[in-house]
């Protein structure tokens, strides 16, 4: 993934401001900052969510303004919303979305990522009766769906246990050895250091500081 003088403007407001970004495959990248720093919107535009104002992104080398579709099949999403439907069940849900990936086999693939989330027994219950951990790992499950090379996520960590933790923190690290890269953010610091290999600052929009995350401090 490279990204090259990003910026997004809302009116007056700008809230990413000329961001350079480069994550090699089998990478893995936290964003830090403050509420208001520019996290979400910048993982937005690398999520091909939002339209930059200005600057250049590269998704495993396509160019989204050119292949929106081609590169929004490489990579893997988690938001604040779980774009999940609550009255279908875990299952249903992945099904759904393997579909329109163009899975040929969506409920084998939905069976497998519930068990490896942790929900295998939980598949045939609705989203809407889930706990919000549980429906977070069923977000994690759904952006794994089509085997993206690319993982953006914005506070993964939300809502999710001990248990809940352990389990992304074994995706991502499943992720990057085989080859995938993953930019996340948290407000968790220490969790955010143990889950990548690069950390970066954002503020006021702007990239202040890169660091491996071993000498982050």
């Amino acid at each position: 993934m490279v990204a090259r003088k990003l910026t997004r403007t809302f009116g007056s407001t700008h809230a990413v401001r000329g961001v350079d970004l480069d994550v090699a495959y089998g990478e893995s990248v936290v964003i830090f900052g403050h509420n208001g720093a520019g996290k979400t919107t910048l993982l937005k535009l690398l999520a091909t969510l939002l339209r930059p104002t200005t600057g250049q992104l590269r998704l495993a080398g396509i160019d989204p303004t050119r292949d929106a579709t081609g590169a929004r099949r490489r990579i893997g999403v988690v938001a604040h919303q779980t774009y999940l439907y609550g009255d279908l069940t875990a299952l249903e849900n992945l099904i759904y979305y393997g579909r329109l990936y163009g899975l040929t086999q969506p409920e084998a693939r939905g069976r497998q990522l519930l068990g490896r989330v942790g929900l295998g027994q939980r598949a045939s219950a609705r989203v809407g009766t889930l706990s919000r951990g549980q429906q977070q790992r069923v977000a994690l499950a759904r952006a794994l769906l089509h085997e993206p090379p690319i993982l953006l996520l914005d506070e993964p960590d939300t809502g999710l246990d001990a248990d809940g933790q352990a389990v992304l923190a074994d995706l991502i690290a499943d992720h990057r050895a085989a080859g995938g890269t993953t930019v996340l953010t948290t407000h968790s610091v220490d969790r955010g250091l143990a889950l990548a290999d690069t950390a970066v600052l954002l503020t006021a929009g702007r990239l202040t500081r890169t660091a491996p995350t071993k000498e982050w401090a």
